[in-house]
């Protein structure tokens, strides 16, 4: 089997593919969300940016963030398990919820926020492939608030098994896809929408200017994580030269809480 370069996992093409074609992200969002894509009236892309212009932000993600009919929408995908995917979402929704009040205005015009995550790993002890959260009481099962919704979508849980007849699972099946026999069994189904993100798909990564995106971003990824190794180096050998000195360890503790 032809292993694919680049996967709908890839998340620089991710982002690319899916704000260049924003009828494509509507309708993959209205999948997710279980909602008729024509119902949907406001629908607006909030950080259409695209690496390599937005390498060296420091809250840059390769994120898309959106608003639908009033809604804060996230959607990321994550193919590395780094073992605090529940934190970071949580942290998404906060930033996206608490950045949506403006200055002098009441609590309750705070907006639905809404964190959609595509993960290639397992995170939950469970079958189902898909899970939403939502703020409970933990006796009486009492709601809240709507203001908060977590999904997640666990790629190695779903079935082997689609049909042209199911749209969640065949755009999770093209997002798991590894190779192009995958991506072209997909295609064969000829679902209108399918084809619409593959041949998207194959003519993006055609693209020499892609290519060099990908590989700028590459490196700006390597060179962070370089300079957090400096850092973390630096700050040992910091630690070493303080302790030979003399300086008792809870004073050391204190110096760097003060940084």
């Amino acid at each position: 089997m032809e292993k694919l370069e680049y996967t709908f996992k890839t998340d620089t093409l991710f982002k690319i593919l899916f704000v260049k074609n924003p009828d494509l992200l509507k309708r993959l969002v209205s999948d997710l969300l279980s909602i008729k894509p024509e119902s949907i009236g406001q629908f607006i892309v909030t950080n259409p940016e695209m690496p390599p212009e937005s390498i060296g932000d420091k809250f840059c993600q390769l994120d898309i963030n959106m608003i639908v009919d009033g809604q804060r929408v996230n959607l990321e995908i994550q193919v590395e398990d780094e073992k605090n995917y529940k934190s970071r979402a949580l942290y998404h929704w906060a930033r996206e919820y608490s950045t949506a009040l403006k200055s002098g205005k009441d609590f309750k015009e705070l907006p639905r926020t809404i964190i959609i995550s595509i993960i290639d790993f397992l995170l939950f002890d469970c079958k189902e492939y898909r899970s939403e959260f939502q703020p409970l009481e933990v006796t009486r099962h009492e709601p809240l608030s709507d203001k908060m919704s977590l999904y997640f979508f666990e790629l190695p849980k779903i079935p082997d098994d689609i049909n042209d007849k199911d749209m969640l699972l065949l755009w999770l099946a093209l997002f798991k896809a590894e190779t192009k026999e995958e991506i072209e069994r997909i295609k064969s189904m000829e679902v209108e929408v399918m084809d619409q993100a593959i041949n998207a798909y194959y003519n993006i990564t055609a693209e020499s200017e892609f290519r060099e995106r990908v590989r700028l971003w590459e490196k700006a990824r390597h060179d962070e994580a370089q300079f957090a190794s400096d850092i973390r180096d630096e700050e040992r050998q910091k630690i070493v030269r303080l302790l030979e000195s003399g300086i008792p360890l809870e004073e050391i503790i204190r110096q760097l809480k003060m940084q």
